[in-house]
């Protein structure tokens, strides 16, 4: 029962090893433990303050890549609005020289049918003059195979020659 009725003896005993106890806690492990709680309390802050800037890096790097990505789709496009171009320019080059290219085999094929039109109508008029020859050589050898004849139809060319 001297527990719940402490005598003075027991009261100064207990006070002074709880005096003795911090005392020997003070001198030798209170500093310490409060550097080791001030220590882990500013890497508990240093560790906070680099995940927020982690978190800020995050957050910039997330807005660089959108911005990276949105640069990078604008110059896909542009990239094929120029190939765009480029085909319809190549495109239409080819249509433009093979209409070029039609036109001038159809001229080189008028000209050529034209040459060939000509090449056969100077032929043909060749071969009409020679049958026009050979029928009036025939007819005339026909007519003047007389010495009668012959001799009419030479002063019948002279009276022609006479009067132009």
């Amino acid at each position: 029962m001297e527990l719940v009725s402490p005598g003075i003896g027991l009261i100064f005993w207990m006070t002074l090893g709880f005096g003795i106890v911090l005392f020997i806690l003070k001198k030798f492990a209170w500093k310490p433990i409060l550097k080791s709680l001030k220590d882990r309390e500013d890497n508990i802050e240093d560790a906070l303050n680099a995940a927020n800037k982690a978190r800020e890096e995050m957050k910039q790097l997330q807005f660089d890549n959108e911005a990276l990505l949105k640069e990078a789709k604008e110059e896909r496009d542009a990239i094929l609005r120029d190939a765009r171009k480029v085909k319809e320019s190549i495109i239409e080059e080819s249509k433009t020289k093979a209409n070029e290219e039609a036109n001038r085999i159809i001229e080189s094929a008028k000209e050529s049918i034209e040459n060939e039109k000509m090449a056969a109508v100077t032929e043909l008029k060749n071969q009409l003059a020679n049958l026009s020859i050979e029928v009036a050589e025939k007819i005339l050898r026909a007519e003047l195979s007389e010495d009668k004849k012959q001799k009419e139809y030479v002063q019948k060319l002279i009276e022609d020659v006479n009067f132009n």
